[in-house]
C-alpha cells in the first residue's frame, strides 16, 4: 500500500508537467497541420511533393507508441490490441511492418515477426531533436517508396482518468478538400511563393506531429499510472482492514480460550 501510494504521488507530480506540455503544444501543432492542408489544397494540380503522393497501400508502416514501464492499467494493452486488430483486419491485404516505441509494446509485438525497428530509448530522453531524427527516417522511407502509408497508434490524453486510443494517419498528407481553400487564397498574401512555403513547412509539420503524439502518450501514461495506483492503494487499504479484522477476531478467540482454561483449571483445583 505504501509502495502504490508513493507511485501515485510520483505520477501525479509528473502528470502536471506532461499535461502542461501537451496542452501548450496542441494549438500550435494543430494549427500548423491545418495550415499545411489548406495550403496544399490551394496549390495548383501540378504541385508535387514526396510527402503528398497518394499510392496504393501495398506497404504499410504502423508506429505503435507504448511505455517503457508497466503498472499503468490497460494503457499498453489497448495499443497492442489495436495494432493487432489493424494488422488482421484493416491492412490484412497489405504488407505491414512495425516500428515500436516503448519496451512494453516492443516485447509483445516482436512476436508478430513484423517489427522493423524499436526505439525504446526515445522515451527516456524525450526531446524535439531526437524525435526529429526518427521522424526524418520515417519520412525518408516514404519518399524512397519503401512504404506507401504511415500510421501512428498512440494514447491521446483527455484527462487523468481517460485516454483515447488514436489511429492517426501520418503519411501521405491529404490536402484539405473543404471550401476552406477559397478563404485561404483570399485571406493571405504569400511571400515567398506558396510552393516554397509548403515545401519548407511540410517536414517541420511532420516532425511536430510525431513529437505531439509522443507527448500525448507520455501524459496519458502518467495519468493511467496515477489512476491505476490510486485504485491499487484503495484495494490494499481494503485488504489491510479485512486482515486486521480477521486478526483481531483470532486474537480475541485465543484470549477467550485462555480465560476459559484458567477459569476451568481454577475450578478444578477448588473442587
Amino acid at each position: 500500500m505504501q509502495i502504490t501510494s508513493a507511485m501515485k504521488m510520483v505520477s501525479a507530480a509528473k502528470l502536471k508537467k506532461a499535461q502542461d506540455a501537451i496542452t501548450a503544444m496542441r494549438p500550435y501543432a494543430n494549427t500548423l497541420s491545418t495550415l499545411i492542408q489548406n495550403l496544399s489544397s490551394a496549390l495548383e494540380g501540378d504541385f508535387q511533393n514526396p510527402y503528398t503522393q497518394v499510392r496504393e497501400n501495398k506497404k504499410v508502416l504502423l508506429v505503435a507508441i507504448t511505455s517503457n514501464r508497466g503498472l499503468c492499467g490497460a494503457f499498453n494493452a489497448n495499443i497492442i490490441k489495436k495494432t493487432r486488430q489493424l494488422i488482421e483486419t484493416t491492412y490484412a491485404q497489405s504488407s505491414v511492418s512495425l516500428i515500436t516505441i516503448g519496451k512494453k509494446g516492443s516485447e509483445i509485438l516482436l512476436k508478430t515477426g513484423k517489427v522493423q525497428s524499436r526505439h525504446d530509448a526515445l522515451l527516456d530522453d524525450l526531446n524535439y531533436e531526437n524525435t526529429a531524427q526518427m521522424a526524418q527516417s520515417i519520412m525518408d522511407q516514404f519518399a524512397q517508396q519503401e512504404v506507401d502509408e504511415v500510421v501512428f497508434i498512440y494514447n491521446q490524453f483527455k484527462n487523468a482518468a481517460t485516454q483515447i486510443v488514436e489511429v492517426e494517419p501520418f503519411l501521405p498528407i491529404i490536402p484539405n478538400q473543404s471550401d476552406e481553400k477559397s478563404t485561404t487564397q483570399a485571406d493571405y498574401i504569400f511571400e515567398p511563393e506558396k510552393v516554397e512555403i509548403v515545401n519548407q513547412l511540410l517536414p517541420k509539420s511532420l516532425k511536430m506531429q510525431l513529437f505531439k503524439a509522443l507527448r500525448d502518450s507520455m501524459a496519458s501514461e502518467h495519468g493511467a499510472r496515477m489512476t491505476a495506483m490510486h485504485k491499487a492503494t484503495d484495494n490494499a487499504t481494503e485488504l489491510r482492514d479485512q486482515l486486521k479484522l480477521t486478526y483481531n477476531k483470532a486474537r480475541q478467540a485465543a484470549i477467550t480460550n485462555e480465560i476459559l482454561e484458567i477459569v476451568g483449571g481454577a475450578e478444578a483445583l477448588n473442587g
